[in-house]
């Protein structure tokens, strides 16, 4: 069996790739890895707005009741709710039905441990290697020492009552435009803001199941953008699908990044003397212009490979408080164990404030470096492929020299999805756009 789990979970089109069967087996096996030798476990487990969420949670449950545990499901929470509530309540574990950012027809499944962290690959290797194994030695309990289903009803406000408890800026006068992507947060965002003295402007915040991310939210910025224009707002602010990521726009219509949003969130800290080590901690997709930003501030950066969680073990390793992704996966280390874009929103929300400036201006702490994205169409078992391809690499290295050190390239495969991402920074846009379609189409015909 290839590997279940990617950068974030295991994830699939629901129904085929991630099935009730499948769902079940990672219940039952997730439960008895992470919480063996506990007398009478609890397992939480949130999902996001997508059609598919209801049967996947019964799948999952019916497998966590399997080996005696409880299932307590929070109905419809942002990830970042399941992390801080696994915590807040005492519980074995958490389980977050979600696919992020993917369209409706996806669906995922990730595991927290009963800090509110994400796994190790090692403990999700153990995961499925219960499932390859046909759950040998897994009890299966009868009778009266069966699993019960104990639904939890305050999750939301439990959530959002922490969160509140965070905010050390008033925020009234500002006016703020969200796009709630018809997901987790489409009737927590609203509310949530509004609580805090923002007069907000709430586009798709009407899920229906079948809506989530269509057209709309962090991967469709040209809603929010032409609505904080059309309404006169202060700033934009679009989450995904799940809510562990956030990006903004400006007064102009601008958009305004993850990287962008870290640069202004680690000054705040380090004026603050907050920042600890005087270190933000991102990853290598993150544009040079922060490297740059970073600098002219006074704080460094920490680089590791994509993917939030491994964001958060450097964090955790180096003792640091702020770090995340462009893609506006942004961690307050201090606050919770994951990305949340609602937290993230009230820290700019607060910077903006604080500044009495535009959001512009904020913003202009940082210029990128142009940037151009190209994702591939690549089968998963034509990926490991990529590394080996001289052809691939050679091409790779051909286009960084010619750069003469004010340029990137950037290729790799998606963990989420079958692709093969090309990415590559300089200074002149149509360069850049024209190596990156070529390397592309090489990838394209070695690997398609």
């Amino acid at each position: 069996m290839p590997r279940l789990f990617g950068t974030d979970g295991v994830r699939g089109v629901a129904g085929t790739e991630l099935d009730c069967q499948l769902a079940y087996n990672l219940g039952r096996a997730g439960a008895y890895i992470l919480t063996e030798g506990t007398h009478k476990p609890k397992i939480l487990v949130g999902r996001d707005t997508r059609i598919s969420g209801e049967m996947l949670e019964c799948a999952l449950c019916a497998g966590i009741c399997s080996v005696g545990a409880t299932a307590v499901p929070l109905g419809v929470v942002p990830t970042p709710g399941v992390s801080y509530l696994t915590r807040a309540y005492g519980a074995d574990a958490g389980i977050m039905i979600s696919a992020s950012h993917n369209p409706m027809e996806y669906n995922g499944i990730k595991f927290f441990n009963r800090d509110g962290f994400k796994l190790p690959d090692e403990t999700e290797d153990q995961i499925q290697a219960i499932i390859e194994n046909g759950f040998k030695d897994v009890p299966s309990p009868t009778g009266g020492k069966v699993g019960r289903v104990k639904h939890k009803t305050r999750a939301e406000e439990d959530y959002l009552s922490y969160l509140a408890s965070l905010n050390n800026v008033d925020l009234t006068g500002l006016k703020v435009a969200i796009d709630c992507a018809n997901g987790a947060v489409s009737h927590m965002a609203p509310r949530f803001l509004a609580d805090l003295g923002v007069e907000v402007v709430s586009i798709y915040d009407q899920p229906n199941g079948r809506n989530i991310n269509d057209n709309c939210g962090s991967t469709h910025m040209e809603n929010i953008c032409r609505i904080v224009k059309d309404t006169g707002s202060d700033i934009g602010l679009a989450f995904d699908g799940d809510a562990d990521r956030m990006l903004a726009v400006d007064e102009n219509g601008n958009m305004v990044d993850g990287d962008q949003i870290m640069a202004i969130c680690a000054r705040e800290l380090m004026e603050k003397n907050q920042l600890a080590h005087d270190t933000l901690v991102v990853t290598v997709m993150s544009n040079l212009g922060l490297t740059i930003a970073a600098k002219k501030m006074g704080f460094r950066l920490e680089k590791t490979k994509v993917g939030d969680r491994y964001v958060l073990e450097r964090m955790l390793k180096g003792g640091y408080v702020i770090g995340g992704e462009q893609s506006g996966h942004v961690i307050f280390s201090r606050d919770n164990t994951t990305g949340d874009g609602l937290l993230s929103a009230m820290r700019l929300l607060e910077a903006l404030k604080t500044r009495g400036c535009l959001m512009s201006e904020l913003a202009g702490i940082m210029k990128p470096l142009p940037q151009v994205l190209v994702n591939i169409n690549i089968s998963n078992d034509k990926k490991p492929l990529l590394d080996e391809d001289i052809e691939i690499q050679r091409a790779i290295n051909r286009i960084e020299d010619s750069y003469d050190g004010n340029g990137r390239v950037l290729v790799r495969p998606s963990g989420t999805e079958p692709l093969v991402r090309v990415m590559i920074e300089g200074e002149h846009e149509e360069v850049i756009q024209k190596d990156a379609n070529t390397l592309a189409e090489l990838i394209a015909h070695r690997l398609g």
